[in-house]
């Protein structure tokens, strides 16, 4: 009897289930059946009758959705994404209640069942279609209600961007419930006008651009008290500094289109005619305005008003006085009325400086491997007795972690606290170091070089697989990466190996351009009028088919014309030849200088020549070159009345030599330099067994020195000792006098000249001292002070005789797209030979690339 009475239950709960089953497949026919796709986009709207309405900011509506970019997609309204078996969960809950009833089965009572969506109603869209709302929702027909579903869909709604305000509700419908979408559309932006902007030179459609609403998006209301504040920075750039703004909505009902019109009351234009100062004692008005931006008018400055650049000269104050140790400065202002004229501003700026804090005790701990003397000797700005100051505080602690790092702790930590006594003025300061393990390098890794081959940054890199990290290598590896040209920026980074104190090394890049095709013209006091131009790659590699790029060799190709000069170059460097830091190079050459006294030239000249390098590095900053030149001169249209000093030169030479050199090179940066040294030597010997028609010996050399200075700036002391045997030929002598020498006088004017002609003889023996002071302005352009002193003699025997030549003066360094650019004018102070009197000032004018 029970096995009979449990297989009529099991037979009746299948039947329940796949009757449940049909059931709801006949409905997902159904629905399908009646669901229209529709894809209408999101401002589609109708052509009704025209009625428009002004509305206040006030009357916005209150909830305002972050507006974002409208999708349109079309979606079958009525049929849910994943039908749920409802009607089979009933009948098997109906079933155990029945059995529990009966007292045959011993299951419990189910909840009471969801209830079932059955309809979806959308009101109140008009631009909008059905079809475009429904297909946003997790709301389904079919599906059960459920409240967070609702309000997730609430959240999508709004974030469409479409609406202003949105409702949903719910009411019972057909044994389940309907859910109701009562929504609000926002206007579309039609129109954008402005009206009052009788002093504004900018274009209104350039306005527009700036503004947070748009034309032919919705409106929102937020994005208009944005677009006041943009238009009334737009004023106060140009000194209306009361300029004020209203803005007027006008809705069409029928179409639901906006117009906004911004309404604008210029006043008067303003400028500062004071900058007052209160509370400043430790500091003159003097010293502060020179942190400030915000100046009177004057003949260059227009003394405008801008809050924001105000607010930013507060924080510049406020940063002074703390690294000066006013830990709790501060400084506010005020703007009023200039009392004695009419639309000019007076700027008082209030400080309150506090008290003034100095270092007292400095104390290590947690140091286990490096004595606390060594970190101590780090500590340089927060040292017993000097001035307080968060910055210095910051620039100790790097100095702490850089000597950490140079010994492999990159993973060391430095954390300081500080004891305040405001009594007596002194802060006490505690270092706290956890040192952690030495790291080593796993792998060294590139990344960012798209162009450049793996090996041309690897061999730069002076570290290694399996070397403890050194933060001197790495400081230099960087140097030598930048030093190649090839790269804007160079950084490092390292990743975690399943071997805790194994590293690898990051070495990320981004390239420059190293390709270049220029041409240009003007004026340099040295070649007068010249054009060129040129094509060039940095980063050339021969074996890279087509593109020919990334092996890091210099490929150059260069063709000049002016008044006085013309010529035409091939260059080519191969850094590493063969994978070994042994470099290989070659140049070919036509050059011309026709006679012009102006330039020192008392003859024309005609070079076919051309040039083999070898160079190898010895050490990290020595290195070794040799150079094999060959040259055909042909020297002509020499004055009738010359010496025989030149006369001899006339016709065809040519010279073959050979130059040994050594270059010691520790300089920061070539194209930039901050620090360093720069020392070369050289020897060139001609003829004799290597052919030609002249020999001579000369040597050369160079000493320069950079010293990095406050600010940005840079001293540099150069010294330049040339010396030869007495039959060098005219154009191959040493020559001084202008602007890569001694500035202040004309090219080549200093030393021997022709007692009849005039023209520079040149001489056997040179010496120039250089100093030059560079100051940056801005990161294109930097202003000099120089120093010239030297002289050419036409013997060895006569070194130092007759004094020195000596000028001065001022000059810009300009950084252009064809190459740095120099500005210089220099004032001699004493005559050049051959002249009766000294001249006046000079400009020299030169450029590094051929203007």
């Amino acid at each position: 009897m029970r096995i009979k009475l449990f297989f009529t239950i099991a037979a009746f709960l299948f039947c329940s289930f796949f009757g449940a089953l049909l059931a709801e497949e006949a409905q997902i026919i159904s629905n399908t059946t009646q669901s229209q796709v529709e894809e209408i986009p999101a401002a589609e709207t109708k052509d009704f009758s025209q009625e428009t309405v002004t509305i206040s900011e006030e009357a916005a509506p209150l909830e305002s959705p972050v507006s974002s970019e409208e999708t349109t997609t079309s979606e079958e309204v009525s049929v849910p994404d994943q039908p749920i078996n409802n009607t089979a969960n009933d009948t098997i809950e109906s079933s155990q209640l029945k059995l529990e009833e009966t007292g045959l089965g011993e299951l419990e009572a189910a909840e009471p069942p969801q209830k079932i969506i059955k309809a979806i109603e959308v009101k109140g869209n008009k631009a909008i279609s059905t079809n475009t709302v429904v297909s946003k929702l997790k709301t389904r027909i079919g599906s059960p209600y459920q409240e967070t579903v609702i309000s997730d869909d609430l959240k999508r709604l709004y974030l469409l961007g479409f609406f202003s305000d949105i409702k949903i509700d719910s009411e019972d419908y057909k044994d389940g419930v309907k859910v109701i979408i009562t929504v609000i559309e926002r206007p579309l932006i039609e129109k954008i006008a402005f009206t009052g902007t009788m002093h504004l030179t900018m274009k209104e459609e350039k306005i527009k651009e700036q503004l947070k609403s748009k034309e032919s998006q919705y409106l929102d209301y937020p994005n208009l008290s944005e677009d006041v504040r943009i238009i009334n920075k737009i004023y106060e750039k140009i000194g209306y500094n009361q300029a004020k703004i209203e803005y007027k909505v006008n809705i069409n009902k029928d179409t639901n289109k906006a117009t906004i019109e911004f309404v604008i009351d210029e006043g008067k234009k303003v400028k500062i005619k004071e900058v007052l100062f209160e509370g400043n004692k430790a500091f003159s008005g003097k010293r502060i305005i020179r942190l400030m931006k915000t100046r009177p008018a004057w003949l260059f400055n227009a003394g405008l008003l801008k809050e924001e650049v105000l607010k930013e000269d507060m924080e510049r104050i406020k940063a002074f006085y703390r690294k000066n140790g006013y830990a709790d400065a501060k400084a506010d202002y005020q703007v009023s009325p200039y009392p004695k004229k009419a639309f000019f501003l007076v700027v008082t700026v209030k400080i309150q400086e506090g008290k003034k804090f100095l270092v007292g005790n400095v104390t290590i701990q947690g140091n286990k491997d490096i004595p606390e003397k060594d970190i101590l000797n780090k500590i340089t700005e927060c040292v017993p007795g000097k001035v307080f100051s968060q910055d210095a505080l910051k620039q100790d602690i790097s100095s702490i972690q850089g000597l950490y790092f140079d010994r492999g702790y990159i993973s060391c930590q430095v954390q300081e606290t500080t004891s305040v006594n405001n009594s007596t003025g002194r802060v006490d300061i505690t270092y706290s170091i956890v040192e952690n393990e030495v790291a080593y390098v796993n792998k060294i890794k590139m990344r960012g070089n798209v162009k450049t081959k793996d090996v041309v940054i690897r061999r730069e890199v002076r570290i290694h697989p399996g070397d403890r990290f050194d933060g001197d290598k790495l400081r230099r590896s960087k140097e030598r990466l930048q030093n190649l040209g090839f790269f804007d920026e160079v950084s490092y980074d390292t990743e975690d190996t399943d071997v805790p104190n194994k590293k690898d090394l990051i070495v990320e890049v981004k390239e420059s351009k190293t390709g270049a095709f220029s041409f240009g013209g003007g004026y340099s006091t040295v070649d007068q009028f010249v054009g060129f131009v040129e094509v060039e790659q940095k980063n050339f590699d021969w074996r890279n088919w087509p593109y020919f790029t990334g092996g890091g060799q210099d490929l150059r190709f260069r063709g000049s014309f002016g008044t006085v000069t013309s010529g035409f170059e091939m260059s080519f460097t191969e850094p590493w030849l063969f994978d070994y830091p042994i470099s290989f190079g070659f140049d070919a050459y036509q050059r011309q200088h026709q006679r012009d006294s102006d330039v020192g030239y008392g003859y024309d000249e005609k070079i076919n020549g051309g040039d083999l390098r070898l160079g190898r590095e010895l050490n990290e900053y020595l290195r070794g070159d040799l150079m094999y030149r060959y040259d055909s001169i042909k020297i002509s249209n020499i004055t009738d009345n010359a010496t025989n000093d030149l006369l001899q030169e006339a016709g065809t030479n040519n010279i073959s030599s050979i130059t040994p050199s050594l270059t010691f090179d520790s300089r920061d940066n070539v194209f930039d330099t901050r620090k360093g040294n720069y020392l070369t030597t050289s020897y060139e010997y001609a003829g004799g067994p290597l052919g030609g028609d002249k020999d001579y010996w000369k040597s050369f050399n160079r000493v320069s020195h950079y010293f990095p200075m406050p600010r940005g700036a840079v001293l540099e002391a150069r010294v330049r000792v040339g010396v030869g045997q007495s039959n060098i030929p005219i154009y191959e002598r040493f020559f001084a006098g202008g602007a890569s020498t001694i500035r202040g006088y004309k090219e080549r004017r200093i030393g021997p000249i022709d007692p009849v002609s005039k023209d520079p003889l040149g001489g056997n023996a040179l010496f120039i001292g250089n100093m030059e002071y560079t100051y940056p302005l801005f990161s294109f352009l930097k202003v000099a002070g120089f120093y010239d002193s030297g002289n050419v003699w036409d013997k060895l025997g006569n070194f130092f005789d007759g004094g020195f030549k000596s000028g001065f003066g001022l000059g810009v360094r300009i950084k252009t797209p064809i190459g740095p650019i120099s500005l210089d004018y220099g004032i001699p102070m004493s005559k050049a030979p051959g002249e009766e009197k000294k001249t006046g000032g000079r400009f020299h004018f030169s450029a590094s690339h051929g203007f």
